[in-house]
């Protein structure tokens, strides 16, 4: 039987929120909320809109064009519904329980904004976007786009009527999840009804994290509330998960890309000249062209 994965630390949510757009009311857990880079990556950031109604709106409320490389960009909707275009001539529409996956790679413009049947009427809207590095030899891969909608998503149903695990990336016992990936990562979206017990393991070398997105559970032995993140140490492999009330877990767990990091705003590369040659290009139009 594999050991239980230590917890390194248990994080409160960020005490300021900040706007992203006018659409996004995020909690930023990291890099700015929490020095822990090296303990999270692959993953870069991890934004989070608790549940918050924007009221209705004819205009919808988002972020406009912007641009982005050498990484990923994933959105998960909980509440309410997210649109996306970008250069390359993607679009799509999530809605709870759906994934957007973006591969910025070698540079791209992209929007996102409330989705506007949904801006129209209002109502409350959840969400987490998270930042995700790729690795050298695939910073410049051509832009793409995944649409996951949760039907799409492997199902792993958690044992009397414990509730069910969308495995987004990655494997969860057995069961495979819908989104490729370039390095080794897991993606779990859990939604667990009260008195449900689930394990299951993640590699030792993996970095871990879990977001308490709803609810709040017992996690290893330690109580995690609502809005909290687990971190784990990369010592042990087991986790289990007992839910004393209805609770929405985000599983997140990579193989850490030892690689320097050089960000600035909206592009992650390896060294400063990267940086500079990735403003070069997005200056020069060389990312595309969106209204």
């Amino acid at each position: 039987m594999a050991p239980l994965k230590k917890t390194e630390t248990i994080l409160p949510r960020p005490s300021q929120f900040g706007m992203v757009g006018d659409g996004f009311r995020v909690y930023n857990y990291f890099p700015s909320g929490y020095r822990i880079r090296d303990k999270i990556s692959p993953f870069l950031m991890l934004d989070f809109n608790p549940a918050y109604d924007f009221g209705p709106s004819l205009q919808p409320k988002g972020v406009d064009v912007h641009p982005h490389k050498g990484f990923e960009t994933v959105t998960i909707a909980y509440k309410g519904s997210v649109a996306h275009h970008d250069s390359r001539g993607n679009s799509g529409i999530i809605h709870p329980g759906d994934v957007q996956w973006m591969t910025a790679g070698g540079g791209i413009l992209h929007k996102e904004y409330h989705e506007k049947d949904f801006s129209k009427t209002g109502g409350f809207f959840e969400m987490v976007q998270l930042w995700v590095n790729l690795p050298k030899k695939d910073k410049l891969t051509a832009p793409h786009y995944q649409a996951i909608e949760s039907d799409r998503m492997g199902k792993y149903e958690v044992s009397n009527n414990g509730g069910i695990v969308n495995v987004v990336a990655g494997e969860f016992n057995g069961i495979k999840g819908a989104a490729q990936t370039y390095t080794e990562i897991n993606m779990y979206d859990m939604r667990l009804n009260e008195g449900a017990i689930v394990s299951f393991n993640i590699k030792a070398t993996h970095n871990c994290g879990i977001l308490l997105v709803e609810g709040g559970a017992e996690i290893n032995n330690n109580k995690a509330l609502q809005h909290e993140f687990v971190l784990f140490a990369n010592e042990g492999e087991k986790i289990e998960i007992k839910a004393h009330e209805k609770c929405v877990l985000l599983v997140l767990s990579g193989e850490p890309i030892n690689e320097p990091v050089v960000q600035y705003g909206p592009f992650v590369m390896n060294t400063n000249q990267e940086i500079h040659e990735a403003i070069d290009e997005f200056n020069s139009g060389k990312f595309g062209v969106l209204n």
